[in-house]
């Protein structure tokens, strides 16, 4: 049959095998020094072991391979490994709207008097862990809110990396701040802490679609200008870790070295300093 399933590029991977725990259905290993696909039966398709991979060797392809099989990945991969690896399998497939494979899962459990631990369900039932539906508790902010008006510290327009033009002269010279869609909506103080002095180029590593494009177009704004810095900031959800990627190959590809510094923003509206490549103040 022709489905989903993970593909890997065996000359970008390292083998420094940070997808393998990603993958408790066991269908990955390491193998002379590069992460293999041992079992097309093992792999769901869904791809949790993408966003972990620092290569990018890692993607999810269309082609002919056997069914996978549920309750033999229970039986032979998951139970076994204990209590932690069975609850976050079973989030893993609600978490992907995977269904009938968690309806499987349960009923091998049951089948077999195997204890079904508890696990998340209504937040992230039908769902990818970056779309799961949950509440986020504020404190009351409406009076600091009245005191203070914020701003906007924008620079230019478009923003959206699919409509800027890579030959923009606001590119020369720029701080860049290359952001997830979602970003500002979670980090309130947005436009003060990040967005000031910076030129702003904003997508969505998960939904849009033309990612090979995107790094095209980014190579050519860092071929063409003399950009100064760039500030990397992506949610903390998966799938928005490919902000980073995206840029990263593009800088390979333009053969620049350019000085990045990420940030992960909390979906509590915090920003983490992640990983640097040459360091560069962080905002006040």
């Amino acid at each position: 049959m022709k489905r989903k399933i993970i593909d890997i590029d065996e000359e970008k991977c390292t083998g420094c095998g940070l997808c393998i725990p990603d993958c408790p259905e066991g269908a990955l290993q390491i193998i002379d020094g590069k992460a293999r696909l041992v079992s097309d039966l093992f792999c769901d398709g869904l791809g949790a072991c993408i966003g972990t991979c620092p290569e990018g060797a890692i993607c999810v392809i269309e082609r002919e391979a056997e069914p996978y099989d549920e309750k033999a990945v229970m039986a032979e991969k998951i139970v076994p490994q204990g209590e932690a690896v069975l609850r976050a399998h079973l989030e893993h497939l609600l978490g992907h709207g995977e269904m009938e494979l968690y309806r499987q899962a349960v009923e091998y459990l049951t089948a077999n008097a195997i204890p079904i631990p508890k696990h998340e369900i209504a937040e992230v039932a039908g769902v990818c862990p970056g779309s799961a539906a949950r509440s986020l508790s504020r404190a009351d902010t409406m009076d600091r809110e009245r005191a203070a008006r914020t701003e906007s510290e924008l620079r230019q327009w478009p923003v959206q990396l699919k409509l800027l033009n890579p030959r923009a002269s606001y590119f020369e010279g720029a701080d860049l701040l290359i952001s997830g869609d979602c970003v500002p909506f979670a980090y309130a103080d947005f436009h003060r802490d990040f967005l000031r002095d910076r030129i702003a180029i904003a997508f969505c590593p998960k939904l849009d679609t033309d990612i090979d494009g995107y790094v095209a177009k980014l190579a050519e704004v860092f071929s063409q200008h003399a950009v100064r810095s760039i500030t990397v900031l992506h949610m903390e959800v998966p799938c928005c870790s490919g902000v980073r990627y995206v840029v990263d190959r593009a800088l390979e590809r333009s053969g620049k070295e350019v000085p990045v510094n990420e940030y992960t923003v909390t979906l509590q509206g915090r920003a983490e300093e992640g990983s640097l490549v040459r360091r560069r103040t962080p905002p006040e």
